[in-house]
């Protein structure tokens, strides 16, 4: 009898001190599981944008945004009704007001060899494929400030070349436009007296990052302002 208690007794002190090793090994796994769980749903989104950034493939933006322009031949008449001033006006019903990052038009200058699709939004898909309209502004026709941007090393390259009498010609699916430029600007990127978006009147501002041999943002902006000589206004109700 003392003898089976005495195996019973040393068992018992084998299984314990199994227990002893096992259940902080257990312990420990589980909060490594844990924190495992928090840090991966913490890192992920910062995983997939280091993905982005420094992926060697370069991201492909020229399939990723709609297209509504369809161009309007110089000759072809578009739909017009009498404005309050008497003028033939656009109907604007037949107006489709173009989304943020969608392609509406193309914009053209000839004498600084630009020529570029025009989007509204100035994302970065837009102005990997163009030139882009600050949401804030106007479309062409509205009778208000037009802002249009483009990177200095793309698309608005060439406007280190514009200068007061130049044309620039905006098409879009409802009419085209022609601007004459007045002047050219170098301001602070944080100048908004650069441009006044309340104004009762149609102008179109095209600006760029300043100097032109420089990659990247810069402090400063080339400003180039040019005031509405032909195209018909969009009715306004």
């Amino acid at each position: 009898m003392s003898e089976h208690n005495g195996h019973r007794h040393k068992y018992n002190k084998k299984l314990g001190g199994k227990s002893f090793l096992i259940l902080p090994i257990i312990f420990c796994f589980g909060i490594l599981l844990i924190m495992f769980a928090a840090v991966s749903a913490t890192l992920g989104p910062v995983g997939s944008a280091a993905g982005i950034v420094f992926s060697d493939a370069e991201k492909n933006y020229s399939t990723e945004y709609n297209n509504i322009f369809v161009p309007v031949k110089e000759d072809e008449s578009v739909d017009t009704v009498t404005g309050k001033d008497g003028k033939p006006a656009i109907k604007a019903d037949t107006v489709v007001y173009p989304g943020y990052g969608v392609r509406f038009g193309e914009i053209s200058i000839p004498d600084c060899k630009v020529k570029c699709p025009l989007f509204m939004g100035d994302d970065d898909i837009s102005l990997k494929n163009g030139a882009g309209v600050y949401y804030g502004s106007f479309i062409p026709g509205y009778g208000g400030t037009i802002l249009i941007a483009g990177h200095n090393n793309t698309f608005f390259n060439g406007l280190k070349n514009a200068k007061a009498g130049q044309e620039i010609t905006i098409r879009t699916s409802y009419g085209n436009y022609k601007y004459k430029i007045s002047k050219t600007e170098i301001k602070d990127s944080l100048d908004t007296s650069a441009y006044d978006l309340s104004a009762d009147y149609e102008n179109l501002v095209l600006y760029t990052c300043y100097p032109f041999d420089e990659v990247g943002l810069t402090s400063k902006r080339l400003f180039v302002y040019a005031d509405l000589t032909d195209g018909i206004q969009i009715e306004k109700n």
